[in-house]
């Protein structure tokens, strides 16, 4: 094996795929490490990065040994795997020389698996899929970290026909989408077909060979892209920022191009604009450790792309997360205006109504925004940090109960807008955190669809609603002052304090009070006997027996009942309604249009 890595800088590899489907399984099989247990609900919530140095790789998947290797290693960039972090995969497709796209071999392809298709396509990225959970195929005898090919032949024949049927199904959806792909080991032109490698995250079948496709087709076909000059103007993307002890914040940074040295000035995007500091030192994590639960760093002088690394420097306070970084050498404005232009084209489709979100990075809010977006949902104000008492006072205003609302993505509420919250003043805001992004958008959903049927129900207890009557014979308890009467509900909705018309239109009398059995009732449906008590009207003049009567309902609530609520009624109640409507519309046909 050669070791002419001088010019040649480290590929970068974005991992993508459906949640569920094993990216960082397959990850901390590579570096061995425990990271998926530590991400909120099992999923990947940020990027992060992990260097793989090329001598292990090589330990790994023995038959590098054939090959003359001059890349470095592979540095792993694990995307979040759930379909709202669209935005970010597309950062990583954007960042990434070539991708993984893992699939469950045992599901196939899922929308986010589509998604992440789409990606690798717009941005042109190379890719191989990783057929992954082969050890899940019924009747598979497990060979712990062996080769696909090695493990393949050790299979029954059962096992081994369900993985060739499973595998062309991929083939198929694959080539459904464009894309002409096959079995790694039967591929003659890697240029033209996409690999699938069939592998096991969970027992390392299958990991050798996937290892030695991505390091065989960075070899092939992308050694001069991968050239690059150590004096080339270094450019990262910032992963997070970070309070460490004895350092004050810091941020984690992957570094994609150029040399970044101790003492260098950097330009960063900032909560408040560009950020202009001085690289005070450079902290590397060590090699298969991934950069977010790294504890130990190894301190170092200067830093060549592609790497991920901790930068301590002043004022680091308020740079956002997914922001980008820019050595500055020389020209200091031309700097800043290259940052400033990347900040603006953060992708938060803001509304002219909507709800407030708040995230912890850049690219969280873009994915929110995007999810958002995709379930109808406007955005009014979209900002990175924590809840301030300003944003409160803000949602507070909002006049629209249901969007009065604030949606926090894995960041809090600083202790003078938590305070607000038990003011009654502010009872009325609604805040929801989560540190996974579809149980944040499913817990407001839920919650707006409660509160709209809430409101629809209030709505309904203040609209007077159409019921017709007919007054029973033998039931007239007493004749005036008020009239109290037996009468039968044939249809719509009976609740008192409302007018009663008769066939013809003439107002007869107010409903004051209902009761059945003797006890006070609020509302009588189609098919209910009950008594009630009529002023202003005397049995045997304005009404009498076998009459039928109609509530008298205003125009402006028959207008909200037909172009409202008309779904909600019950068909008698709409019958009920157009008969009144009818009897209206005589003497005005545009009456309650």
């Amino acid at each position: 094996m050669a070791g002419k890595t001088a010019n040649i800088r480290t590929p970068i590899v974005a991992v993508l795929g459906h949640v569920d489907h094993g990216k960082t399984l397959l990850l901390d099989k590579i570096r061995g490490s425990q990271v998926v247990k530590t991400e909120a609900g099992g999923i990947t919530q940020h990027i992060g990065a992990t260097l793989v140095p090329i001598d292990v790789i090589t330990r790994m998947s023995s038959s590098l040994g054939q090959l003359e290797v001059n890349v470095p290693g592979l540095l792993f960039i694990d995307t979040p795997g759930h379909h709202a972090f669209t935005t970010l995969r597309a950062r990583g497709g954007a960042l990434a020389d070539m991708a993984i796209l893992v699939v469950d071999i045992t599901e196939g392809f899922q929308p986010q698996t589509i998604e992440a298709l789409q990606i690798l396509r717009n941005y042109k990225t190379p890719f191989v899929v990783a057929a992954n959970k082969i050890d899940r195929i019924p009747g598979w005898r497990v060979n712990r970290d062996e080769t696909f090919q090695r493990s393949f032949a050790a299979q029954g024949s059962r096992a081994q026909e369900l993985l060739e049927t499973r595998t062309y199904e991929l083939v198929g959806k694959l080539s459904d989408m464009g894309f002409n792909s096959e079995r790694y080991d039967r591929i003659r032109d890697f240029q033209r077909t996409i690999a699938i490698v069939p592998v096991s995250a969970l027992t390392g079948e299958g990991i050798p060979d996937l290892l030695m496709v991505m390091i065989g087709l960075a070899q092939r076909f992308m050694t001069q892209n991968l050239r690059f000059s150590e004096d080339n103007l270094a450019r990262g993307t910032v992963l997070e920022v970070k309070e460490e002890r004895g350092l004050g914040p810091t941020i984690d940074v992957i570094l994609y191009d150029g040399t970044l040295s101790v003492g260098d000035e950097i330009a960063i995007g900032g909560q408040n604009g560009v950020v202009v500091t001085k690289i005070r030192s450079l902290l590397k994590p060590r090699a298969l450790h991934e950069i977010r639960v790294e504890e130990k760093f190894e301190r170092v002088k200067k830093i060549v792309a592609a790497a991920g690394v901790k930068v301590s420097a002043p004022t680091l306070e308020s740079v956002v997360a997914g922001s980008p970084l820019i050595a500055i050498k020389g020209d200091k404005e031309a700097a800043i205006r290259a940052v400033e232009k990347e900040m603006e084209e953060i992708q938060v489709k803001i509304s002219d109504e909507g709800i407030t979100i708040k995230a912890d990075t850049i690219g969280a809010l873009e994915a929110l925004s995007k999810e958002l977006e995709n379930h109808g949902i406007g955005v009014i104000k979209a900002s990175v940090g924590s809840v301030s008492r300003h944003d409160m006072i803000e949602v507070q205003t909002i006049g629209d109960p249901l969007k009065s609302v604030l949606l926090c993505f894995n960041t809090s509420l600083l202790p003078d807008a938590e305070e607000l919250l038990k003011d009654q003043v502010f009872s009325r805001v609604k805040v929801f955190s989560s540190g996974i992004i579809y149980e944040l958008i499913d817990d407001y959903l839920k919650w707006r669809e409660e509160e709209r049927r809430e409101m629809e129900e209030r709505k309904f207890e203040q609209i007077i609603m159409p019921a017709k009557i007919s007054l029973l014979p033998n039931c007239v308890f007493r004749q005036s002052n008020p009239a109290v009467v037996g009468v039968r509900v044939l249809g719509g909705k009976l609740r008192p304090d409302v007018y009663l018309i008769d066939r013809t239109g003439r107002r007869v009398g107010h409903l004051k009070t209902m009761q059945e059995r003797g006890e006070y009732i609020h509302e009588s449906i189609a098919g209910a006997e009950i008594a009630i008590s009529i002023e202003g009207a005397t049995v045997g003049r304005q009404i009498d027996v076998g009459d039928e009567l109609l509530v008298d309902v205003p125009e402006r609530h028959v207008k909200v009942l037909e172009h409202e609520m008309l779904p909600h009624l019950s068909s008698d109640t709409q019958m009920v309604l157009d008969e009144f409507a009818v009897l209206k519309r005589r003497s005005d046909p545009f009456w309650g249009k």
